[in-house]
């Protein structure tokens, strides 16, 4: 094996190793109390686990809109977008001394019309909507 591909390793290794361990340092510290082996003991509310002494006043789980979604979905796909104009912005200058500016150019119009077409297309749909 080159030697090239020691660090490499040593980063699969840490990815590999890190969760694991966590996970055993956080089992071997954790609190046993009554939550943690399954002894919940019900308070003077009727049945609810003791948490705070303070009286729910609603649901914890309230259902999200789909427009939540829909717009969450959006944003990553701005951000990634964004993650690949800054390194096509990074290797531009050095493809216009080589002479593929133009090629690199208009690869990026090309992605970004993709992108376009996209939203478009969603708000022809409304999913930009919110009314």
């Amino acid at each position: 094996m080159p030697l090239a591909y020691i660090p490499e390793l040593m980063f699969v290794l840490l990815v590999l190793t890190f969760p694991v361990v966590t996970l055993l340092v956080l089992k071997l510290i954790r609190r046993a109390d009554r939550e943690s082996t399954g002894n919940v003991q019900p308070d003077e509310r009727g049945g609810a686990p003791a948490e705070s002494g303070v009286p729910e006043e609603s649901k914890a789980r309230n259902p999200y809109l789909a427009r939540f979604f829909i717009v969450a979905m959006l944003f990553v796909i701005l951000e990634v977008e964004t993650i690949f104009l800054i390194a096509w912005a990074i290797l531009f200058r050095s493809s216009l001394l080589s002479g593929m500016g133009g090629y690199a150019l208009m690869s990026m119009i090309v992605f970004a019309g993709i992108l376009l077409v996209g939203y478009i297309w969603l708000y022809k749909k409304g999913a930009l909507n919110w009314s």
